[in-house]
């Protein structure tokens, strides 16, 4: 269902509400996507960005630079990760006092699991949204996303 609203003045042109809403919109299609593997895509996220970075594991301030997320609710995501045997925290060999993020072998095959119910998603947004569209979304969701001018409101 589409509603028409007036969103070129007034409180419904806030940027940060429609950001919000479309992306309840599309966490609720890649959810419902994942839920056979039993992740949400926050999780997925998570294990995405660990794979890319295993490598060089992230510590905690690390990985939540790169998901552009708080330590703390970092910290909340993990927990059920680490639980369930998906991730690990190792103590650094160079410094005892910081902690590694690691995939675990399990945490790698659910992500391999995974991949093929994201790939649905993705299609499915393709689809519905255009693949050039999406691409030039993504981009601009990102330059955003990693533009430390909107830290704070001071300049």
């Amino acid at each position: 269902m589409k509603i028409e609203r007036n969103t070129t003045e007034g409180v419904l042109a806030c940027n940060a509400t429609a950001m919000r809403k479309a992306s309840r919109r599309v966490t609720q299609l890649y959810d419902d996507a994942l839920a056979p593997t039993g992740l949400r895509s926050t999780q997925f996220a998570i294990l995405a960005e660990l794979h890319e970075l295993a490598d060089k594991p992230p510590t905690l301030a690390e990985l939540a630079a790169a998901l552009v997320i708080d330590r703390s609710a970092l910290g909340h995501n993990l927990r059920p990760l680490e639980r369930d045997g998906l991730i690990t925290l190792q103590e650094s060999p160079k410094d005892r006092r910081r902690r590694h993020i690691v995939m675990t072998e399990q945490g790698r095959a659910l992500l391999q699991q995974a991949l093929g119910l994201w790939m649905a998603a993705q299609d499915r947004f393709h689809a519905v949204f255009g693949r050039r569209e999406a691409e030039m979304l993504r981009n601009a969701l990102l330059d955003i996303a990693y533009d430390d001018r909107f830290d704070t409101l001071k300049d």
